[in-house]
Parts: structure tokens; sequence; C-alpha cells
């Protein structure tokens, strides 16, 4: 499995066999060439049946995980793609059983052919599935194996089926309502600060030093957790306790800057939210994490009045790219490619995006930022503001998360990004959205009914100016003057 598994397959595969039993299993090479697949389809054939009861089957599911275990990537997607082909609802089934329950004549027979096209719905690789719970980490096991499905999917999209009955089966385990939240800090336990740092997806942890800095009296760390995986994360967030809003995530991590009292910090910034476990993807814990935390920090500290992300932007520069390569307006091609050739000239390198916001030296040149800030500023703005065709959310999932969990986009930081990560995702750009905590239900109300965007006056005032030229925008969210407590 991969180097996320709560235990090394080894130990896993050990604990399997000896609660499995003598038994051995069959020599199945590790890429499961298609001469040795009969053999694995008899075995989950055996398990599915479960002939002498409930303990029987889930040691066969035992000796299923531990073959598992055994393949290489390959043969786990072969593994995978027979679970998904041949262990599907039986078709016939489902349909006669349709039949009778489209001809009832009275309610008791009614209420019976219900309950019999409900067993017939569940498929066989689902039954399967249910037994690994009884397992020993065998939650963990289905969450890994889940997350190695996902990587399979672009060359066997035939998975999709066994990737949707997985995720089901998922997320009625990680109910919200089973998790808890606890607060982490430098006394938690070693192998739990070393999982932090290996699963930081935002903002990578350096080294310990950097572990403890996050960690300080003006920093805190909340994450969900299970009581089937107490020793792992689903999903954390780091916080800092700050004067005002944070506008630049070098700043803010360095371990330099001066600490903040927390009795007199203003403002608690979100400023990495890290989904731990990948096999998990598609089930939902950010916005009940986020709500909870905030209403503990509202209780703990009171001084705080306001609750804002500093986010990253990870499609923007993707977007512009593009949109200046082939689907911008000709006003946007000629005026931002004058501006790149102005600021080409200056560096002496190529008239294009790529050379002027890889080449290092323009961070250090006034001129050539002041030229970029504007137009980059404007077309980030609108890029925040450009829809989906499928679905009208927002083209960028960060922003669809926040949005989608009643924020609004308060401000647009220049350079709040100066790593090589923040100048390839949005050439130096991030972003702040607001919890502003009296407007956070009727925002949620808004988007989810008609994908409106909330948007602070300012941001709203930088996109109308340049509607003219760019087009006009929909869907809009009218902002007031409110200031309730939340508000910048």
């Amino acid at each position: 499995m991969n180097s996320r598994f709560i235990f090394s397959w080894k130990t896993l595969q050990r604990t399997w066999s000896d609660w499995r039993g003598s038994d051995g299993l069959p020599g199945i090479s590790p890429d499961l060439p298609e001469e040795e697949r009969d053999t694995v389809t008899k075995l989950l054939n055996e398990c599915v049946a479960a002939r002498h009861g409930a303990v029987t089957a889930r040691q066969h599911a035992a000796g299923i995980g531990e073959l598992y275990l055994t393949l290489n990537a390959t043969g786990r997607r072969h593994f995978l793609e027979i679970l998904a082909d041949q262990f599907a609802v039986d078709q016939d089934q489902v349909r006669e059983v349709s039949h009778r329950l489209a001809h009832s004549d009275d309610d008791e027979t009614f209420r019976q052919q219900v309950l019999e096209l409900r067993e017939a719905l569940i498929s066989p690789r689902q039954q399967l599935l249910q037994q690994f719970n009884a397992l020993p980490q065998g939650v963990k096991f289905l969450i890994d194996m889940r997350a190695e499905l996902l990587g399979f999917l672009h060359d066997s999209p035939n998975l999709k089926r066994l990737d949707y009955d997985l995720q089901q089966l998922l997320a009625t385990w990680f109910d919200v309502g089973f998790l808890r939240v606890k607060q982490l800090d430098w006394q938690s336990p070693a192998a739990l600060l070393e999982k932090l740092m290996a699963y930081e997806a935002v903002h990578a942890i350096s080294s310990w030093r950097d572990m403890r800095h996050r960690l300080e009296w003006d920093r805190q760390c909340y994450a969900f957790f299970h009581p089937v995986l107490p020793g792992e994360p689903l999903i954390f967030i780091e916080i800092a306790l700050v004067k005002g809003l944070a506008s630049s995530i070098q700043s803010l991590l360095d371990d330099q800057r001066e600490d903040v009292d927390p009795q007199q910090a203003d403002t608690a910034i979100f400023y990495s939210i890290s989904n731990a476990q990948t096999g998990l993807k598609g089930i939902s814990f950010g916005p009940f994490l986020i709500k909870k935390v905030v209403d503990s920090l509202s209780h703990s500290l009171p001084n705080l009045k306001t609750f804002s992300t500093l986010s990253p932007i990870p499609g923007f520069r993707r977007w512009l790219e593009k949109r200046l390569a082939d689907n911008g307006s000709q006003h946007d091609k000629d005026s931002f490619a004058t501006v790149l050739a102005e600021a080409a000239q200056l560096l002496d390198v190529a008239p294009t995006l790529a050379h002027v916001i890889d080449d290092p030296r323009w961070l250090e040149n006034s001129e050539v930022c002041d030229l970029l800030k504007e137009p980059l500023l404007t077309l980030c703005a609108r890029y925040l503001h450009e829809r989906r065709e499928r679905d009208s959310a927002p083209l960028d999932p960060v922003a669809r998360f926040h949005l989608g969990n009643g924020a609004r986009i308060e401000q647009l930081n220049w350079l709040g990004d100066v790593s090589s990560k923040g100048m390839r995702e949005s050439c130096g750009l991030m972003i702040n959205y607001l919890y502003a905590l009296d407007d956070i239900k009727d925002n949620i109300e808004a988007y989810s009914q008609e994908k409106q965007i909330a948007a602070a006056p300012r941001i709203r005032k930088l996109i109308s100016e340049h509607e003219p030229k760019l087009g006009p925008l929909s869907g809009l969210r009218k902002w007031g003057n409110r200031k309730g407590k939340g508000s910048a």
C-alpha cells in the first residue's frame, strides 16, 4: 500500500494472516497475469458466498486483503478490474424484482417486493467490502485501496462503478456525526505530528523547527478524527492569530516574526486546510471542521472579530495562459501582451508570461512590479468569477470550497506567495476568503441555489471598472455595507 498506511503492509499482512488462520494463500504472481485471474475470481466468489457464516466470511476477506497486499501496481489494477466487472449487481434479478414490484396487487406484496429490490441492488462487491469493517485496520485498508483506485481511473474508466461503491460505503462510515475534533499542539504524540508533516498539502512543513513554529502560542491546529482511526487525522486546519488580515504567506510563516499575544489578536487566519486521506476524496469534512473551529475560537478568544483564510489560487496562471493563447478576447491579448512586452524588455527576456514570471529577478524590479500589478490583479478577480460550463460553479477549486461554505471574496494580495509554487500556480497572488459570521447562512443559500458569488465592495469595484473591456459577468452576489461580527 502507499506510504501513508497506518502500519507497514508487511505488518498488516502478518496481522491478517494470524487473524485468518493457518490456510495458506494461493501462489499469485505480483502482476496478476491473465492465466491467474480465474483463481482470484474463485476466491472472491467464496468470500461473497459466506456459506459458513459471518466469521468465516471475514476470514476469507482477510485472505483477499492479504493477497491484494502481495500484488504490485499492475496486479492491483487487474484485481480491482475483476471486482468491478464481475461482481456488480445481477441485472436480470433486478429486472425480475422490479417487474414484480410494478405489478404488486396489494400493500403487503408491494412492501415485500421493495425489500427484495433493496437486497437485489446490493452488489456482491459491496457485500465483500463491508466485511473489512470488522478486520483490524480494515477501514484504513479500504481508504488506501480507494486512493490507489483513483490513480487507475484514467486508464481504467470501468473502475468508476467500483469507486462509486467504495465512496458511498466510506461516506456512511465517516458521517460527520462520528467524527471528533481535537486541538493538536507540541505535546501531541510525535507519530501524529509526523503525519501532519507528511500530509500537509498547501505549505510544506520543512523541518521539526518549522513544525514547532506552527504550534506556537499564537498558532493553533485542529484535526478531525474517527474512532476507528484514532491516530490518523482525516483533515486538519492550521491557524495563525494576528492583528488584521494577513496578506503574505512568507511573512505569516516566518519564524523570526514577532509573536502576537492571542488575547490581543483580533483575527484568525486559516492558512492551510489539508485533506489527509486521498481515499476519502469526495467526502466533505471541511465545512464542519471550519464551523467547529470558529465556534471553539469564538468561545475561547472572544476578542477575535475576523475569521479569514489566506488561500492559494491554484488555477489562475493556467487559466491566464490559456486565455491569452486561444480563448481570450483580442483586447486581452493586445493589452496584456503590451504589458508583458514592456516587462520582458526591462528583464531582457522573451515577451511571454512564462519567461517573465519564471524569472526571479522581476520580484526585485519595481518597474516590472508596477507594470504587472494592476492587470494581474484585475485578471485574477475576473478569473475568480469565471464559471464551469457543466454546473456554473467557479473554475477555481479553492473558491468553490470556501464560497460553498459561506465565505466571501474579501481581498486579493499582490505577491502574497513568492515561492516557486506560488509563481507556478497564481503568478504570486493569494486571496483572503472572509467568514463573516452574520452572513454565512445567506451566502450559502445564495451560492447553493444560484451559484451567486459573494465579494467585498473592493473586489466588485475592481471587476466593474473593467467589465466594459472584458465583458459582463453574471451571478455576482449583491453586498451591502453590513458590519456584523466577522467583518473586516
